[in-house]
């Protein structure tokens, strides 16, 4: 039986253990121009015992920022600024990538001063953070054939500038209803052009994106984050037989471009495709698994265990524990995450959970 608590290859990179901490937004890029700060340096090296961090989402370019607060990396201070988190993980011995997230429609002009950008001019449903508080979603900017090869472009001079900052790797954010998801979704792309339509022709910009940043980095250090079946940020994908037709094409195109691992945030009642996904991929599977409002827990280390999944995924959890992969070798006690510093603010339920001894 696998142990969660095994060292493991990643593409020829040592993890220390099979728990990685999964990205979680945390709106506290105060640096100049969205760039990170000392104190996110601590609080990345903090939880450098996981096998493999997985940072919050990071904008690729100016236009692809949806929230306040949220780091960049299509800038020279944002690339120097992200050495020192790099640096300070590295010097406990961690291993990190950066995900790339471009929020896409997600997103509103009250915060970057751009309109937001999607595969078709269909506004979302819902409101999104902003300066001035809670605001409606805007109908986004179509994106055109130059718009789409200038954005593809963006995610690998973006991965580029994320080895530049001494990151391992980098993950696509292809889930949660950003700008990848939404090109997957048939309810954001009502495109009826090449990159619209069919599930073959919907998967296209997510395969385009990680086929140029594989050729940028070399695909050993790419990850690809996905969601089937997540409503969030107002993506419909209720239709399983789609659902199904879409992600089994997107995995069967992705499959051969050697990349690090394929990351499933799992959605409800899902489990049967979550199964299927993972024998069809043909490297390492990382699983945040669908907890329901609890946390994933202890449990979930039997899914390495039982071989659902190479790694798991732990958001929340890592969040109050900054020495999680400890506490769940010992069974515990764990801290509970205080969701009213989850975004923004200072030091304050941010590097100040304690750990064990």
């Amino acid at each position: 039986m696998t142990t969660p608590f095994a060292p493991y290859d990643l593409g020829g990179i040592r993890l220390s253990s099979r728990i990685v901490m999964a990205p979680m937004t945390r709106s506290r890029a105060y640096g100049p121009g969205q760039s990170p700060t000392d104190l996110m340096a601590t609080y990345y090296a903090q939880r450098a015992s996981a096998g493999l961090i997985v940072t919050e989402g990071t904008q690729p370019s100016a236009i692809g920022q949806g929230y306040p607060d949220t780091p960049g990396i299509h800038s020279a201070e944002q690339i120097a600024a992200w050495r020192k988190v790099t640096d300070a993980v590295h010097a406990e011995g961690g291993k990190i990538f950066l995900q790339l997230m471009h929020t896409g429609r997600v997103g509103h002009p009250s915060l970057m001063g751009l309109t937001p950008v999607g595969p078709s001019a269909v506004t979302a449903k819902g409101q999104v953070y902003t300066p001035e508080g809670l605001q409606d979603f805007v109908t986004p900017h179509e994106l055109n054939e130059a718009d789409i090869t200038e954005t593809i472009a963006d995610f690998a001079t973006a991965a580029r500038n994320a080895v530049e900052a001494g990151f391992d790797g980098v993950e696509l954010h292809g889930a949660n209803g950003y700008l990848i998801h939404q090109f997957l979704a048939p309810n954001s792309n009502q495109r009826s052009d090449a990159w619209g339509g069919s599930p073959e022709r919907r998967i296209r910009f997510a395969v385009e994106t990680a086929k140029a940043v594989a050729d940028a980095i070399g695909g050993d250090k790419v990850g690809f984050r996905i969601s089937p079946g997540n409503p969030y940020n107002d993506i419909d994908e209720s239709d399983r037989t789609d659902v199904e037709a879409t992600y089994t094409a997107l995995v069967e195109a992705l499959a051969p471009l050697g990349l690090a691992y394929l990351h499933q945030m799992e959605a409800p009642e899902i489990r049967d495709l979550t199964v299927r996904l993972r024998k069809a991929w043909p490297s390492t599977f990382v699983l945040n698994p669908f907890t329901g409002a609890e946390p994933t827990g202890p449990d979930a280390l039997t899914l390495v265990e039982d071989g659902t999944a190479d790694l798991i995924a732990y958001g929340a959890l890592f969040l109050a524990n900054p020495d999680l992969p400890t506490r769940l070798a010992a069974g515990g006690p764990f801290n509970t995450p205080d969701r009213a510093t989850s975004f923004g603010g200072d030091h304050r339920g941010y590097t100040d959970y304690p750990t064990l001894g």
